[in-house]
């Protein structure tokens, strides 16, 4: 019996790209190559959903002398422009998403809440919908993407990290997320591929 697929698009909003409070570089160029492979794969999945950083008052997460470690500078705040998805990634109509980090920090797509439905986590949507692997992609692989995809194994499904289609917050953490990923039973490969 062939896998029930779901692609999770982790935290591709503004505020992570060129120019956000917390820009990644390649966080513009990655939002387009994921809008590019959902363009020709989106068809290939059971269930798709975005998450997002949706900070309403997540206490010491924010800082005015952030560690960049457990604190940050404020990023991320619910109803602005900048914790919207990407555009690249609102245009392709996908129909789920689960915001996360209201009131605390919340690096999984795991901590987060269906957007219709605060009862319903990712995790319970998941299952609903009968998935059993999981293709994650987005913004920053050193931190949401890995955490995501270490709570997806954790959870039982079979996870895949797209290595083009997400960016570090620096090549140095990328390292070791993905050193990290492996050893969890995170498969990293290229798109192309699937």
């Amino acid at each position: 019996m062939s896998q029930r697929k779901a692609l999770i698009v982790v935290d591709v909003q503004p505020t992570f790209c060129e120019g956000g409070e917390l820009g990644v570089e390649g966080g513009n160029d990655c939002a387009a190559a994921i809008a590019e492979f959902f363009a020709a794969h989106g068809d290939e999945y059971d269930y798709v959903a975005t998450t997002q950083d949706w900070h309403i008052k997540p206490g010491a997460h924010f800082s005015q002398t952030p560690d960049f470690v457990d604190s940050w500078p404020p990023h991320g705040v619910a109803g602005t422009p900048n914790a919207e998805l990407h555009p690249l990634i609102k245009a392709l109509g996908i129909a789920h998403h689960f915001k996360k980090g209201e009131y605390a920090a919340a690096y999984s797509g795991f901590e987060g809440h269906d957007e219709k439905n605060e009862d319903v986590s990712l995790d319970e949507a998941l299952v609903a919908e009968g998935i059993d692997a999981l293709d994650v992609v987005g913004i920053a692989e050193s931190h949401c993407v890995k955490q995501t995809a270490l709570d997806g194994v954790a959870n039982g499904y079979d996870v895949r990290v797209f290595t083009d289609l997400t960016v570090p917050v620096s090549e140095e953490l990328g390292e070791l997320a993905r050193r990290e990923m492996a050893r969890a039973g995170v498969e990293l490969v290229e798109s192309s591929q699937v």
